[in-house]
């Protein structure tokens, strides 16, 4: 199989007509979503569960087995036999190069440095460290069962003599004035992955730019959308119509599907937000009834910040006095606001988890 050539963009045809209704379908559930964001004070906190959870379901697409309670449990007290170490550390690998994103979007748009800037903390000590992380691949990768030989292969990218003739072309293409910004996401993310320039982490890296774009184009006011619930639910239909753009040249299909992912993700992430909100408002008062203290919003905070923590995490993180700070909690924990997941001994702090807001989050 000989290695694949990529269109050249933007694209010289699309039946635009066909698209018009997933279009506007699309767009105005994202406007909807965004409108709910715009609401929220501060939505890097408050929905700082739901970035987790993307990460978790992006990796989970290439391999991953941990879970986002499994994920937070880690962070709050890694055990040194944790059989699910290497996964969780990937996740929280993600989750850091989305957050370095943000603030790296604040000084200067997507560009090929950047994407180069997210594979290197996506790798960082662990699986695929030693496939040049943080590099574009020198080399001829292919994709199929593992340890099949190039002959084999369900696809051969480009050949890597013209693999930044062909991210050049991606890069300019991000800042194109395309007729719509969503088909034009759409053709962005399946070219990163058609062009493949790492020998580990595309798919991850790929699906980190949804947010990323959205955020860049003024489509979000804040870069939450994840869309890896619903590529992970439908994973066999992703990489079938991926696929069929280099079988069959079918655009079309590719971007019917991501418009189609876009409108029902947009759609759950409204209730989901919907839901952390009222979750937040409710407990507002019920953890201000409980504790009847002057810290009950920073106690409230740091819960939707940290779901799962040690005592001395929410000492720390919230910035409570330590005695107010273990009457809150053993208070909270009385009422079954917050609940033990190992009890403190000796001079091991011990682990609680806010449940109500992880099961939103996990939905």
């Amino acid at each position: 199989m000989k290695p694949f050539v990529p269109d050249t963009l933007p694209l010289p045809s699309l039946n635009w007509e066909s698209l018009v209704r997933l279009i506007g379908e699309a767009n105005a559930a994202l406007a909807r979503f965004d409108g709910i964001l715009q609401g929220i004070i501060n939505p890097s906190v408050l929905l700082s569960p739901l970035t987790t959870q993307e990460a978790v379901l992006s990796s989970k697409i290439e391999g991953t087995e941990a879970t986002l309670q499994e994920v937070l449990e880690y962070e709050a007290s890694p055990g040194p036999d944790d059989k699910k170490a290497e996964d969780i550390r990937e996740i929280m690998n993600y989750r850091q190069a989305l957050q370095t994103a943000v603030k790296l979007l604040e000084k200067r748009p997507i560009s090929l440095n950047m994407v180069k800037d997210l594979h290197s903390i996506l790798l960082d000590s662990v699986r695929g460290r030693d496939k040049g992380r943080g590099e574009f691949r020198r080399d001829q990768n292919w994709i199929g069962k593992p340890g099949c030989k190039i002959e084999e292969a369900t696809y051969v990218p480009p050949e890597p003599l013209r693999l930044l003739e062909h991210l050049s072309d991606w890069e300019k293409y991000i800042h194109f004035d395309e007729k719509d910004r969503l088909v034009q996401l759409a053709i962005v993310h399946a070219q990163f992955e058609i062009i493949h320039p790492f020998r580990d982490g595309n798919g991850r890296v790929g699906r980190m730019l949804i947010p990323l774009f959205l955020f860049e184009k003024g489509l979000l006011s804040s870069p939450v959308f994840y869309l890896s619930s619903y590529l992970e639910a439908n994973r066999d239909v992703y990489y079938d119509r991926l696929q069929s753009i280099s079988t069959s040249k079918d655009w079309q299909g590719w971007i019917q599907f991501f418009l189609t992912a876009v409108l029902v993700q947009a759609r759950r992430n409204s209730e989901n937000a919907k839901e952390i909100l009222a979750l937040y408002d409710d407990m507002k008062k019920e953890i201000s009834r409980i504790t009847r203290s002057q810290f009950s919003i920073q106690a409230l905070d740091c819960l939707f910040m940290i779901p799962i923590f040690r005592t001395t995490d929410f000492i720390e993180s919230s910035g409570i006095p330590k005695p107010t700070a273990l009457r809150i909690l053993n208070a909270l924990e009385k009422e079954k606001v917050i609940l033990p997941i190992r009890k403190g001994k000796g001079r091991r702090a011990g682990v609680l988890m806010f449940p109500k807001l992880l099961e939103i989050a996990q939905k």
